[in-house]
């Protein structure tokens, strides 16, 4: 099990509704959460060996935002 963590501009449920179908479509992503009461609002995914934080912050960005892998 592999486990990313990003800095990203995701504020509010209604981002986290946007980037739900867009990460719940990578087979490699098996869970997701973003805290968005931290100031960085980090998202922590864990997935299997394949998970590629490029694959992530193209995910993001076709979503509309951004992600820095911290």
């Amino acid at each position: 099990m592999e486990t990313l963590k990003f800095k990203t501009n995701i504020k509010c449920s209604g981002c986290v509704a946007t980037v739900t179908p867009h990460l719940n479509g990578l087979s490699e992503v098996s869970k997701w959460e973003v805290d968005t009461d931290n100031l960085d609002k980090i998202l922590t995914i864990e997935g299997n060996e394949s998970l590629d934080a490029q694959v992530i912050k193209d995910t993001l960005s076709k979503a509309g935002f951004v992600a820095e892998k911290i």
